[in-house]
Parts: structure tokens; C-alpha cells; sequence
């Protein structure tokens, strides 16, 4: 089973723009917080962006802020990641998650319950 399905990535030049999408069943996107994480060659795993379902608030790391933006499309059943302004540094695997406790913190990858296979955004200069 499934629960998580990522699409959207690809190749593209720097100042470039991609949009993921992770498709996901309702009681998957009904839990307390979905994220997006990515992890690129030879580092750890790390936080991209995060949304509460219960207010629909956003969390965006420093170096994508203005450039990234998560939404969720509840009639659609999908979770989004716009990307705009591609830097190389955001080359990654990049994955979408859903974590059902609201409380723990959203950019530790350890509290997520449910993730994807992963999708590959490549940057070039």
C-alpha cells in the first residue's frame, strides 16, 4: 500500500521554476501536519516547508522563503510545493510526508508517520 505518491520533478535551469504534487488519500492529508523534506547527495534529510491542516498555517525554512510555497488542495486530495527561483543548491530528492500528532515539532523528520518515494528536482547552472 501506498500512501504517499509524489510528481512533479525534474531537470531545469537555474532562476527556473517546478511544482511537486503529492498525491494522497483523505485520511492521509486529514492528519495534523504534511510536509515536504528533501535530501541531497551526501547530507542528512531536512525540512523544505510544513502546513497545519487544522489552520492551514505554513512553516517555510530560511533559504526558500519568498522562493517556495506548500499549499494543500483539499478537492484535489494533493499536497503542493511551488518552486520558483531554482538554485542548484536545491538539488534533491524531495519527498512529501504526513505526520498525525500536532504537537511535535515539524521539522524533525522522526515524528512524520507516512512518507513517499521521493521525486528528484535537479538545478543547473
Amino acid at each position: 500500500q501506498v500512501d504517499l505518491v509524489e510528481s512533479g520533478g525534474g531537470s531545469v535551469q537555474t532562476g527556473g521554476s517546478l511544482r511537486l504534487s503529492c498525491a494522497a488519500s483523505e485520511s492521509i492529508l486529514n492528519n495534523a501536519c504534511m510536509g515536504w523534506f528533501r535530501q541531497a547527495p551526501g547530507k542528512v534529510r531536512e525540512v523544505v516547508a510544513a502546513i497545519y491542516t487544522h489552520d492551514k498555517s505554513t512553516y517555510h525554512v530560511d533559504s526558500v522563503k519568498g522562493r517556495f510555497t506548500i499549499s494543500q488542495d483539499n478537492a484535489k486530495n494533493t499536497l503542493d510545493l511551488q518552486m520558483n527561483n531554482l538554485k542548484p543548491e536545491d538539488t534533491a530528492v524531495y519527498y512529501c510526508a504526513a505526520k498525525k500528532t500536532k504537537g511535535n515539532y515539524y521539522g524533525d523528520d522522526h515524528n512524520y508517520n507516512y512518507w513517499g518515494q521521493g521525486t528528484q528536482v535537479t538545478v543547473s547552472s
